[in-house]
């Protein structure tokens, strides 16, 4: 891996990070398809054709079904889902969160019981550093606990110094697996991940132990899960300049367009999140004027495009009238063209965001982003 920092304006960083399965241009938003797809029946191909540069998958999900060695023998998730750009994968460590009635932890790993049949599965940093090395993901993220946002300092603690040794479990095993002659991807990277909910000071004393083990990436976890955006930001301010800033910085699981222009103004690089799939699926569309609800009456027989000016499939050709109409009727295709709206949108706001970086401009171009996104006005 390669990761250059190619210029900053204030902590935002514009870098470029060099994979095995390609570059990738930061700041950076990876569409989720946590099963291998993108709910919404979108494809690989729309992938590539709204400029889709990340796909993220979950380790969970894929071991519960298909199962990561049905996906090993068809020769790793880049094949079996016909992507040949980075996948990143995230670890089943946010199951240990979201399962927290399903699960057991102790020091060895966690016991789940699947939350499809019920079986008993057991994982913990060998198990889930097995797996994504069977999926052959490009990154691969540290198994951790993810403790509640607003959890007691009595729960963190202990939890995040589980974390840090789970982290160096995981990396023995991925330098163990990455050495194998039958390993799909030898040059799969690891990400340490930064635990500590909402105490700054156990967030900054994680991140400077996980900083010392040299990792090629580093995550902040355990954020949007309960705490104010406030909060989020606070954290955010306090720990990212104890990460190594010559190093690519993922904030999981976040979030809003305006939560991604805090964060990259605060140093971040990648994010993920199902908001524009799941809301697009729910006819919550996002523009550059605010959201809005194409099953609002109003929208009956506007012939206009979800947002003038956009290039997105479902712009290009069709009327918020017609899409509408499908969605109305059930129509797998109306869910489809909102979802690949989205998704444009986001993946395009980042271009426009490492525009304004590389331009000197970004500070203006966030106030005029965040002016424009306040409100429901997307009419």
């Amino acid at each position: 891996m390669k990761y250059e920092v190619i210029t900053t304006e204030g902590r935002a960083k514009r870098a470029v990070m060099e994979t095995v399965h390609g570059t990738i241009q930061t700041p950076v938003f990876m569409n989720v398809g946590t099963v291998a797809a993108i709910k919404g029946a979108v494809s690989a191909e729309d992938l590539e054709n709204i400029g889709t540069q990340v796909e993220l998958s979950n380790t969970y999900h894929l071991h519960v079904r298909p199962g990561d060695e049905i996906i090993k023998k068809m020769g790793g998730l880049h094949k079996f889902m016909s992507w040949n750009k980075p996948i990143l994968t995230d670890s089943g460590g946010f199951q240990v969160f979201s399962l927290a009635g399903l699960r057991r932890i102790k020091e060895e790993g966690v016991t789940f019981q699947s939350h499809i049949d019920g079986r008993k599965i057991f994982m913990g940093p060998e198990e889930s550093m097995q797996i994504q090395s069977n999926l052959g993901s490009t990154i691969a993220m540290a198994f951790d606990e993810c403790p509640p946002a607003l959890a007691d300092r009595s729960y963190v603690q202990p939890s995040v110094d589980r974390t840090t040794r789970w982290l160096e479990r995981c990396r023995k095993e991925m330098d163990r697996l990455n050495s194998l002659e039958d390993t799909i991807n030898k040059e799969q990277l690891l990400f340490g991940i930064n635990q500590g909910a909402i105490f700054p000071d156990i967030r900054i004393e994680h991140a400077k132990r996980i900083t010392e083990m040299d990792l090629p990436g580093y995550a902040v976890g355990g954020l949007a899960v309960g705490e104010s955006h406030e909060e989020m930001y606070h954290i955010l301010d306090e720990v990212v300049p104890y990460l190594p800033q010559n190093k690519p910085v993922y904030l999981m699981g976040v979030g809003t367009p305006a939560n991604i222009l805090e964060a990259v103004d605060r140093g971040v690089d990648f994010f993920d999140c199902v908001y524009p799939t799941r809301n697009g699926r729910h006819a919550h569309l996002y523009t550059n004027k605010g959201k809005i609800n194409l099953m609002n009456a109003k929208y009956e027989t506007d012939d206009r495009p979800i947002e003038e000016g956009c290039q997105c499939p479902a712009c290009r050709r069709f009327s918020r009238a017609y899409i509408r109409h499908l969605l109305k009727a059930k129509e797998m295709l109306g869910m489809r063209l909102c979802v690949l709206h989205n998704l444009y949108f986001y993946n395009h706001l980042m271009k426009e965001i490492r525009d304004a970086i590389e331009g000197g401009v970004f500070a203006m171009y966030k106030k005029h982003k965040l002016e424009a996104l306040a409100g429901d006005n997307g009419e």
